[in-house]
């Protein structure tokens, strides 16, 4: 299928250089399954002269039935003073059996000089020499001009030679790489019209770091000069400070350029397939990461709110259903009736902001606020508040009594914290205790264990996230604090939160208000 713009994501082989990231053979499988569902035209899926895992994972690889990509090994052009075929990284590439072959080769001649230490010819010859013997082994080769916009800056002359080298020995792609991320897109833009205009009838594409946090904009600069292929990481993660993030820049080319990168239908699948990836390679996405971020179409500020539900283009660029994405109206003081009355017609249809039920929770939220609560991090206990406001709460279980103690014995490694609750479901008792090396995790699973008599689901029930933040530090150890707990059953999670002078209170508010949202989805 033709694009007009062709996408290599290179997530296994430079995002694998990135700080933290480390794939396994399975795990570099199911990234390029993963890659191929999305739609990318090219999976650069490593070195296969570095490593005997790279080895192992194309011959694994080459059974894999991809629909849409292609995969293509990574290697750098032949050694000094050695003939191409002699070339014992060339021969691994080879052998690797994929359809196509990247290529990577000096441009900047600092490194020719400084770095390989030979004659500028010699360099010439290197990239010429590899390229050509790989076309008549019948491979597709994308030739990566590594360093060039620092070559061309430095000698565009020379710089451009070395494109002129690849394009003769008959590379099908040549890859302007911003290797070293510090070049503004200005300066991309007048580099990459300089060669478009040399060499109009070849293809030409962007490489770009991130070094500055320009790697996106210079990327859709290249693009606007000319450039149809682009490479980048899904998620964004590779060397240093990481790679051009496909995820935030696909999106922009079909929504905002008109420009085709993947299968028809497949940009809605954009947020879903990159959190998979990041998953795998055991990375947080960003929230704030555009398009697909948690935060990406979050509203907190009545006019914002109200602007974008009259009119969702007044305060959002793109609709957040063509990435997979949805909006969110945050639940604060600064919010409105608006955004409040939104999230309660999820449970009562017929509200609207002037109803009687929106008001009351509009001074409810101000107050709770200033006593420092806050919603906007915790759905499932903002929509427990809007179940009490309706008269709608009906609290299934009820904390009687509780006791938690943190023990420290001398020469003990670790904190022994025990906790003893007594609960009241209907009319019954149960008492229960638990050890925990902490003791909101005592607390967390004495209160489970009292009330998994009587409902039985919470055994999937465990803590996912914990954190504290201080109210006002101006009282010292005597401050209020917050704590927002995210909780999962496995299939989902759900945010709650507690706020009290005393850290354990806090987190029993926050840990009572979990039970009760699970137990009330669980009807």
């Amino acid at each position: 299928m033709k694009f007009d713009i062709e996408i290599l994501d290179t997530t296994l082989r430079d995002g694998a250089q990135g700080e933290g990231i480390t794939f396994s053979l399975r795990d570099k499988l199911a990234v390029t399954e993963t890659l191929d569902e999305l739609g990318v035209t090219w999976i650069e899926a490593g070195n296969p002269g570095s490593n005997p895992k790279d080895l192992e994972y194309f011959r694994q690889a080459a059974g894999l039935k991809l629909k849409n990509a292609r995969l293509c090994a990574f290697g750098s052009t032949r050694k000094k003073d050695i003939k191409a075929h002699d070339d014992s990284q060339l021969r691994s590439l080879l052998d690797a059996g994929t359809e196509g072959i990247v290529i990577f080769g000096k441009s900047w001649d600092l490194h020719v000089n400084e770095v390989l230490q030979v004659l500028p010819e010699e360099n010439l010859a290197m990239i010429g020499e590899t390229i050509n013997f790989l076309k008549k082994e019948g491979r597709f080769v994308i030739y990566d001009a590594e360093h060039f916009f620092d070559g061309w800056v430095s000698n565009p002359a020379y710089a451009i030679s070395t494109v002129n080298a690849a394009l003769e020995a008959g590379a099908d792609t040549i890859v302007l790489c911003d290797t070293n991320g510090g070049t503004f897109p200005d300066m991309i833009t007048a580099a990459a019209l300089d060669v478009l205009k040399k060499y109009p009838d070849s293809r030409f594409g962007i490489h770009a770091h991130n070094d500055c946090g320009l790697a996106l904009a210079n990327s859709l600069a290249a693009v606007q000069a000319g450039c149809t292929h682009v490479q980048g990481t899904l998620v964004g993660f590779g060397e240093r400070c990481g790679n051009t993030s496909l995820a935030a820049l696909i999106p922009s080319l079909e929504l905002k350029l008109g420009l085709r990168c993947l299968p028809q239908g497949n940009l809605v699948r954009i947020g879903e397939l990159t959190r998979k990836t990041a998953e795998i390679a055991n990375v947080i996405i960003s929230d704030d990461l555009p398009y697909i971020g948690a935060h990406a179409f979050s509203h907190k500020a009545g006019m914002h709110t109200d602007g974008v539900l009259k009119l969702n283009r007044s305060f959002e660029h793109v609709s957040p259903e063509t990435v997979g994405n949805a909006r969110h109206l945050l639940m604060s003081e600064v919010g409105g009736r608006a955004a409040i009355a939104e999230r309660v017609k999820l449970i009562e249809p017929a509200v609207d902001k002037d109803h009687p039920v929106i008001v009351s929770l509009a001074e409810k939220l101000k107050n709770l606020e200033a006593d420092g609560w806050a919603y906007e991090g915790a759905d499932a206990s903002f929509e427990i508040l809007i179940l009490r406001e309706l008269g709608r709460y009906n609290p299934l279980f009820t904390i009687e009594a509780y006791r938690v103690l943190s023990e420290h014995p001398k020469g003990a490694k670790i904190e022994c914290s025990n906790a003893w609750v007594k609960v009241l479901v209907g009319d019954q008792h149960e008492v229960a205790a638990a050890e925990g090396v902490g003791p909101v995790g005592a607390l967390d699973e004495a209160l489970r264990r009292a009330l998994t008599r009587f409902f039985p689901g919470l055994a999937k029930m465990r803590l996912e996230d914990y954190k504290v933040r201080v109210i006002d530090g101006k009282d010292a150890t005597a401050a209020r604090v917050r704590v927002l707990i995210e909780s999962t059953d496995g299939q989902r999670s759900w945010n709650t939160v507690g706020v009290s002078a005393d850290i354990i209170d806090a987190s029993r508010a926050a840990l009572v208000d979990s039970i009760e949202y699970m137990l009330i989805h669980a009807q």
